[in-house]
C-alpha cells in the first residue's frame, strides 16, 4: 500500500518532466520540419495556451503522418506507369497550346503549367455545359447514368442516402446487374451513413470503396479528406464541381423553409474526360480498389476531327502528397497574367499569402476584382475568419459582395472572359494543402460568357460591402473575426 502511495506522490510531484519531454519534443518536431513559418507558429500557440489538448489536436491533425508518405509513393508510382504515353505525347501537346496561345494569350501559362508538371494534358474539341444548382445537375446526370453501356465511376466527398441518394443507388444496383462496371467511392468522413450501408450489403454488385477509413488506430489520418465531386459514364461524359450527392443541392418550389442552395457544376464531353478518367484511376489504387487497366475500354480514343465542341479543357488536382498546392499556384498563374476582370465565388475564404497578395496587386493594378461570399456561411469560424480577411480587400479596391438569398456553395473563377476554374477547390489552406481537390480548367468564350451573366444574377441576391461599412461593423464583432483569424493557418 506504501509502494502505490509512494508511486502516485512520485507521479504527482514530477507529471510535469515527461510531459516537459513531450512538449519539447513537439515543438521541436515542428521547428525541424520547416514549414510555413504562420502555421508554425500557430501550432506552436495551441499547444503551449491549451496544455495536452493542444497536444491532441496536434497528433490529430497537425502531422504530416506516414500515410502521407504512402500517398507521395502512390503518386510518383502512378506516374512512372504514366510516363512512356505522356512523353509521346508531347508535341502533340505542345501543339495544342500553341493553338490554345493564338486564342488568349498568356493566359495559356496555365495550361503549359499543368503540362509541365503532368497533371493533365490539354485537350481541344471539347463541349461543356454550365450546370447551375443540383435541380440543373441532376437531370442530365441521372440521363447519363441509364444510357451507361460500359462503365460508371463515381468519387464524392458527400452521398447522403435520401431521396435524390437513394433514387441513384439503386440505377447503380440495376446498372451493375446488367453487367456495367460500376464502381463508386465516397469519403468515409463526408458519407458516413453511405459507407454503414453498403458494408452491410454483402450481394450488392456495385464496387464499393471508403475512402481513407478512420478507426481508432488512424484517426491522426482524418484530416487528409477527398473533397472531389467527379462521375465518368462510359468514358465519354464527366461531371465535376461543387455539387454533392445530396437532396439539399436540389432547390424545389415546395422546399419554402429550405435554405436556397446555390452551387455549380459542368458538364464535360470529348477527350478531356479522359483526364478525369485518369484522376479517377488514380484515387482508385489509392483507396485499394480492386485493379482495372485504363486501356480495358475505359479511355477514348477521340481523334480532332471527331470533335463535340470548341472548348479547350484540362484539370488541376491536388492531394497531401503533391510536390506543390498546384490548385493554388494554377490560380496564381491566371490572375497574374489577367487584363481586365476577375470574378470569384467561393464559400470559403481564409486564403494563403500569395492569394491575398495576388487578388490586391491585381485590383491595384486597375483590374476590376470582384469576390462573392455567402452573408450566412454553415462554419462560425470560418466566417469569421473569412470576415478578417476582407478589409486589405476593400483597402485596395477589391469588391466583395455577400450573397443573401441562400448559401453559395459554387467554387468559380472567370477571367477576362477566356478561361474559367471550375471545380472543388474552396479559397482556403484547406483546398490548397491537406485536401484531395480537382478542378477543371475551361477556355470557351460561351462558358466565360454564362458564368459572367450568372455572377450578375448572383449579385442581384448579393449586398455589396464597402470599407465604410466594414469600419462601422460593431467592435466586439471584429474582435471575434480577429481571434477566428488565429486559427485561420489551421482551417
Amino acid at each position: 500500500m506504501e509502494y502505490v502511495h509512494f508511486i502516485i506522490n512520485f507521479i504527482g510531484e514530477w507529471y510535469w518532466v515527461p510531459l516537459l519531454f513531450l512538449y519539447v519534443g513537439v515543438i521541436s518536431t515542428l521547428i525541424i520540419e520547416n514549414g510555413n513559418p504562420t502555421k508554425t507558429l500557430s501550432w506552436v500557440l495551441v499547444i503551449v495556451f491549451l496544455p495536452v489538448i493542444g497536444i491532441i489536436l496536434y497528433y490529430l491533425f497537425g502531422q504530416k503522418f506516414s500515410k502521407v508518405k504512402r500517398i507521395k509513393k502512390v503518386n510518383d508510382g502512378q506516374a512512372i506507369r504514366l510516363k512512356k504515353e505522356w512523353e509521346r505525347l508531347e508535341p502533340y501537346m505542345e501543339k495544342d497550346i500553341e493553338d490554345i496561345r493564338q486564342k488568349i494569350g498568356d493566359l495559356s501559362q496555365v495550361f503549359t503549367f499543368l503540362k509541365n508538371e503532368r497533371l493533365s494534358s490539354p485537350t481541344l474539341g471539347n463541349k461543356v455545359e454550365l450546370l447551375i444548382n443540383g435541380e440543373h445537375k441532376f437531370l442530365g446526370f441521372m440521363k447519363a447514368l441509364r444510357e451507361a453501356r460500359h462503365s460508371i465511376h463515381i468519387e464524392y466527398y458527400i452521398y447522403e442516402l435520401d431521396t435524390i441518394g437513394l433514387e441513384i443507388l439503386t440505377l447503380l444496383e440495376e446498372k451493375a446487374a446488367e453487367g456495367v462496371y460500376v464502381r463508386l467511392m465516397v469519403d468515409s468522413i463526408g458519407s458516413p451513413e453511405l459507407v454503414k450501408y453498403m458494408q452491410k450489403q454483402k450481394d450488392s454488385r456495385i464496387d464499393f470503396k471508403p475512402f481513407m477509413p478512420v478507426t481508432f488506430t488512424s484517426l491522426a489520418n482524418s484530416n487528409y479528406r477527398n473533397h472531389r465531386k467527379i462521375a465518368i459514364f462510359d468514358g465519354d461524359i464527366g461531371y465535376i464541381g461543387g455539387i454533392n450527392i445530396s437532396d439539399r443541392y436540389i432547390n424545389k418550389p415546395t422546399d419554402v423553409n429550405k435554405v436556397y442552395w446555390r452551387d455549380t457544376s459542368v458538364r464535360v464531353e470529348g477527350a478531356a474526360v479522359n483526364m478525369l478518367q485518369i484522376s479517377f484511376w488514380n484515387s482508385w489504387n489509392l483507396a485499394d480498389g480492386k485493379p482495372f487497366l485504363l486501356s480495358e475500354g475505359y479511355l477514348q480514343n477521340i481523334r480532332k476531327e471527331m470533335k463535340v465542341g470548341d472548348a479547350a479543357v484540362s484539370f488541376v488536382s491536388s492531394d497531401p502528397g503533391s510536390v506543390g498546392p498546384y490548385n493554388m499556384e494554377a490560380i496564381l498563374i491566371a490572375l497574374g497574367e489577367a487584363d481586365t476582370k476577375i470574378q470569384l465565388v467561393t464559400p470559403y475564404y481564409v486564403p494563403t499569402d500569395e492569394l491575398a497578395t495576388a487578388l490586391k496587386i491585381a485590383a491595384a493594378s486597375g483590374i476590376e476584382v470582384e469576390l462573392m461570399l455567402p452573408k450566412e456561411s454553415d462554419s462560425y469560424i470560418v466566417q469569421h475568419a473569412s470576415l478578417s480577411f476582407v478589409k486589405p480587400l476593400l483597402e485596395r479596391g477589391v469588391k466583395v459582395y455577400f450573397y443573401t438569398k441562400g448559401f453559395i456553395h459554387a467554387k468559380t473563377i472567370n477571367i477576362d472572359g477566356k478561361i474559367s476554374f471550375v471545380g472543388t477547390v474552396n479559397l482556403d489552406t484547406r483546398s490548397f494543402y491537406i485536401n484531395y481537390e480537382i478542378a477543371a480548367v475551361i477556355s470557351d468564350p460561351k462558358m466565360c460568357r454564362e458564368l459572367e451573366d450568372q455572377f450578375e444574377i448572383d449579385k442581384a441576391d448579393c449586398e455589396l460591402m464597402t470599407l465604410k461599412e466594414w469600419k462601422r461593423r460593431k467592435t466586439w464583432k471584429r474582435t471575434i473575426d480577429s481571434v477566428c483569424r488565429l486559427l485561420a493557418p489551421l482551417l
